[in-house]
């Protein structure tokens, strides 16, 4: 039997607790919701960081929440319809939608993507953050609502730290953690080359026990202010990152060439998946340190300059290893296609490989007794570190990778 009359009635708010769309439709007839059909498909929940190619070109990889997107392709365009974000190609075509409830975040991940202001202006109302990458992966700008991280109070703890022990604890910490992660990982690898190799696997391992001693020489380190010891503790953090490529590039020696580590003008293959891995962990942490009222551009260990965001480099190091450096080692020990055009990664290999960050953001990790999802680990560090330079917590403790 056909379907009666129906007419639509708008509803301006989410309706998910009811198990309803927020586009909804009323049956005259039996007078009960139904969903509104809609011209494009929404994303169903896959496998986690999935990437659909949308058109020639344009490109979308989602987390399995949908909470994270991130979107490439000169000439596409994002807006806004009701309750969702749209994917639109350069003809206005919509090629796919996401409900607005379900996103913490959109990644605009190469030039030519437009954005509307009715969208931005959403996206700020609901606290979902709209961050922008280089090609190069480097993020240099994100949008999101002043109003939502206006806690006076931990700013001004955390400017009047730079003047006592606390910038000092912080920074000692943030070393610390650093190297035993990166031991972690070292010894996390290592273990595969124990029986095929056990030559390189010592290798490993020596440098392994070298970082625990540089670690332990960092605990020694004490000052009144954060200036009188960053010099020494940067010292260290720069031995100990030697040590650590050196051993990375001892892993990986079958599969590819590695130098050196290079931050800026990547060539190569491993650098250049590092650096792209770093700017989209760059703005996880960004948007951390935003959301729990710090202000970004003032750091402790690392020193500040003009368009330096510090305190977001301070907290990216204990996550550089456990969410980025491990799956870019693990991307060239499996031998995933690494394609290069003019120095800089082919759009499918940052695809790929933004896919498997993304899953990585949202792999359960152990945390305090509990797991939880990296990128959750995230937020919470953000906060435990403003309860510390506030007061409210004895110590700032760092994130540690289990192997």
């Amino acid at each position: 039997m056909a379907a009666g009359p129906q007419i639509v009635i708008p509803i301006s708010e989410p309706r998910e607790e009811h198990g309803f769309d927020p586009a909804l439709q009323v049956n005259l007839f039996t007078g009960k919701p139904e969903p509104l059909r809609v011209f494009s498909p929404e994303p169903e929940p896959g496998r986690d960081g999935e990437e659909i190619e949308l058109d020639e070109g344009i490109s979308v990889v989602h987390s399995e929440d949908l909470t994270q997107v991130i979107v490439s392709g000169f000439g596409c365009f994002l807006s806004k319809k009701s309750e969702r974000m749209l994917v639109k190609r350069p003809d206005g075509k919509v090629l796919y939608q996401f409900p607005m409830f379900r996103l913490s975040e959109v990644i605009v991940n190469s030039r030519g993507v437009g954005l509307s202001s009715d969208l931005v202006e959403e996206l700020c109302r609901r606290g979902i953050r709209i961050s922008f990458l280089s090609g190069g992966g480097r993020p240099y700008a994100m949008l999101t609502s002043p109003m939502l991280n206006a806690v006076v109070s931990t700013r001004r703890a955390q400017l009047s730290a730079l003047s006592d022990e606390r910038g000092v604890e912080f920074s000692r910490a943030v070393v610390r953690g650093k190297i035993r992660n990166q031991a972690a990982l070292l010894r996390y690898f290592g273990k595969y080359l124990k029986q095929h190799s056990p030559e390189r696997y010592a290798s490993v391992e020596t440098v392994a026990q070298e970082l625990h001693r540089l670690r332990h020489s960092a605990a020694h380190v004490q000052a009144s202010c954060i200036d009188e010891c960053r010099q020494k503790l940067m010292g260290i953090e720069g031995v100990s990152g030697r040590l650590y490529w050196d051993a990375v590039q001892e892993i990986i020696q079958d599969k590819l060439t590695f130098l050196e580590r290079v931050t800026r003008g990547a060539q190569d293959e491993l650098n250049s998946l590092l650096n792209y891995g770093y700017g989209i962990l760059y703005s996880q942490v960004w948007g951390a340190v935003l959301n729990a009222g710090l202000e970004p551009f003032a750091g402790f260990l690392h020193v500040d300059r003009p368009g330096k965001p510090s305190l977001v480099l301070d907290l990216v190091e204990e996550f550089r290893q456990p969410v980025v450096d491990r799956v870019a080692i693990a991307y060239v020990d499996l031998g995933e296609p690494i394609e290069m055009e003019h120095g800089m990664l082919k759009a499918a290999t940052k695809s790929s490989f933004s896919a498997k960050i993304m899953e990585r953001l949202q792999a359960p990790e152990h945390y305090r007794g509990k797991h939880y999802q990296t990128r959750s680990i995230i937020q919470q560090q953000a906060r435990r570190l403003a309860s510390f330079l506030r007061g409210d917590a004895p110590s700032y403790r760092t994130f540690a990778f289990k192997w």
